[in-house]
């Protein structure tokens, strides 16, 4: 029987991306190991056509993986019926999550009918199957798309809750101190934690206490980018009533191409082809982000005013991200015709890694997303740093104040960024002094993330000792898990009813 490694990613692009290209460096190092990822089917839950369903990027991009990567293979669960509605995201997904356990449960038996199954790694937002893998013995590590800054906060969350009785929101932009981290304002924690009487503080605290239970993390980041994070969870100052499973950086990880399976993009193959090297400025917000009418308008005269050339992806504001934008309607009447010698608006999606990776870009506006970051730092595009949800503040505190790889846009009491401050950022990036030392600072990690997945880097080395656990010892009983449990207890995790 085979050796095998079965992923299980959250169904959004960039956790499977991450997984699937986790995936392919495990292959690297045991060509013979198979990987099977196990596939959340989303298709009743979006009411999706199966025309459509079929014609969807990440459809498209399992068959790109497919084709190129025969040994990943993708294991679609049956989909669920009767997911109850709920106005929590986080909530609907813990449901969603646990009605798929039972399937979960039968795939996992039935690949272990044909291989031998080493360890089973979900993401962050799988946690609903740790107990289905403690049930069938099998090793359960975390991959953590978000960077080990956040896991850090994650990680000292329950000793947060220990320490404090209200809820972070009602203690205005009190500074937290948290292992590894620059004080962080506690408004820039992400949502989540700030309210101690939500259903999504509640389940978030309870996936804490499951992780550090689990066997490791496996985290998309390099001990030169986030040292002093890392180093804080090695040392066990971020987990207080237990041991600290061991932490596997095996980053960079970032895709080579495109979710869309076309790299040739009119944005890539005629515009960004006519620039000077390094003069653009790249505005990308990921898969998600969008923003009002008003935001749009002002960061549209910002550009303007800046007098840079620009690449700018704009979506559609809320709630119909998904709508093609009408960027007649939705930019300041005659900025497209003003800007056309120098600015292109792509309408909902561009390639960000081949805009990224052009000689032409010299700048990047990011909403902070561990994936763009990383794809930032791979390329050594510096960055303006403009986070809008999850762990994007945390992330920024750390690139802007610590690592000084971005500059930081400065919202008003509104919530918006007005023109005058980003057209300050944008200029400020690419003109100044502070902008040259930014750009500096990330060649240099950029170099960083490269040498450290060479052989004898710290990321190979990690994954070395990652293998050497998996294919060198044979899966941990039940008894390891129940010694975790009472290892790992946690009180405070159990004050909710």
């Amino acid at each position: 029987m085979e050796d095998a490694i079965v992923l299980y990613p959250f169904p959004g692009s960039g956790h499977l991306i991450s997984m699937v290209e986790l995936g392919k460096l495990l292959l690297k190092h045991h060509p013979a190991v198979s990987i099977i990822v196990l596939m959340l089917n989303t298709q009743n839950i979006h009411s999706t056509s199966a025309a459509r369903y079929a014609a969807s990027p990440t459809t498209q991009y399992i068959a790109s993986v497919k084709a190129t990567t025969p040994s990943i293979t993708f294991h679609h669960l049956p989909p669920v019926s009767d997911v109850p509605c709920t106005s929590s995201t986080v909530e609907f997904f813990s449901l969603f999550s646990n009605l798929n356990n039972p399937k979960v449960h039968q795939a996992l038996q039935t690949i272990s009918q044909t291989a031998k199954l080493k360890a089973l790694v979900i993401d962050f937002f799988c946690d609903a199957a740790f107990d289905v893998a403690a049930n069938l013995s099998i090793p359960t590590y975390y991959f953590y798309t978000a960077g080990a800054s956040s896991l850090a906060v994650f990680l000292y969350w329950p000793a947060l809750h220990k320490r404090f009785d209200k809820s972070f929101k009602d203690l205005k932009d009190m500074l937290i101190d948290i292992p590894g981290l620059p004080s962080i304002p506690t408004s820039h924690l992400p949502e989540p934690m700030r309210d101690r009487n939500a259903k999504d503080y509640e389940h978030f605290l309870l996936t804490a206490g499951h992780m550090i239970k689990s066997s490791g993390f496996i985290v998309n980041t390099f001990e030169q980018l986030e040292k002093k994070a890392i180093n804080a969870i090695s040392d066990g100052l971020c987990v207080l009533d237990g041991p600290t499973p061991p932490i596997f950086c095996i980053g960079p990880l970032t895709s080579d191409s495109n979710q869309h399976g076309n790299d040739q993009h009119e944005c890539l193959n005629y515009w960004l082809d006519s620039q000077p090297r390094q003069s653009v400025v790249f505005l990308c917000f990921g898969s998600v982000g969008s923003f009002s009418e008003k935001q749009l308008k002002e960061m549209a005269i910002g550009l303007e005013n800046s007098g840079k050339r620009f690449l700018w992806v704009v979506r559609n504001p809320p709630p119909e991200i998904d709508v093609e934008p009408k960027l007649d309607e939705l930019l300041p009447e005659g900025f497209l015709e003003r800007t056309k010698d120098r600015g292109f608006v792509v309408k909902q999606w561009a390639p960000q890694v081949e805009v990224l990776r052009h000689d032409s870009v010299g700048g990047f506006v990011s909403h902070c997303g561990w994936n763009s970051v990383l794809e930032a730092v791979r390329e050594g595009v510096p960055m303006v740093a403009w986070p809008l949800y999850a762990e994007q503040p945390v992330n920024k505190e750390v690139l802007v104040k610590e690592l000084k790889l971005a500059l930081e846009v400065n919202v008003s009491e509104d919530g918006c960024v007005t023109a005058a401050e980003l057209e300050k950022r944008v200029s400020e990036l690419m003109d100044s002094s502070a902008g040259k030392d930014v750009r500096e600072r990330i060649s240099a990690m950029r170099d960083a993330g490269s040498t450290a997945m060479k052989e004898g880097g710290s990321s190979h080395l990690a994954l070395s000792k990652l293998s050497e656990l998996w294919f060198r010892k044979t899966c941990q009983s039940r008894q390891h898990y129940e010694k975790h449990e009472a290892s790992y207890s946690m009180p405070e995790v159990t004050l909710f009813t």
